[in-house]
């Protein structure tokens, strides 16, 4: 026996958790290029400053979507060094490459 409402609860669930899937993808993919282009300009992998803003503009936004800022944090600071990995293998594969 299934419980409409449950049910539907976690189809939205599902549609979100899609959403959010697609979203990081593209996220990633333009983050990639960025790892690029700092690799080919020279630029570090990591702006601490850049980071920094990018946290503090995330837990005013979680704030005021009602969401934990705290969790928010966490959940772009995984992101942000899942980034600094990329843009370090790709400064990696430029140097070989050289």
């Amino acid at each position: 026996m299934t419980d409409a409402t449950l049910t539907r609860y976690r189809q939205s669930i599902d549609n979100i958790d899609a959403a959010l899937v697609f979203m990081l993808a593209e996220r990633f993919k333009v983050t990639q290029a960025v790892g690029r282009y700092k690799a080919e300009t020279g630029l570090p992998a990591a702006d601490p400053g850049r980071e920094e803003a990018q946290i503090a503009r995330l837990r005013a936004l979680a704030q005021d979507a009602d969401l934990d800022p705290e969790f928010s944090e966490k959940f772009l600071r995984f992101i942000i060094d899942e980034v600094i990995r990329h843009h370090q293998q790709a400064q990696q594969a430029g140097t070989a490459g050289a």
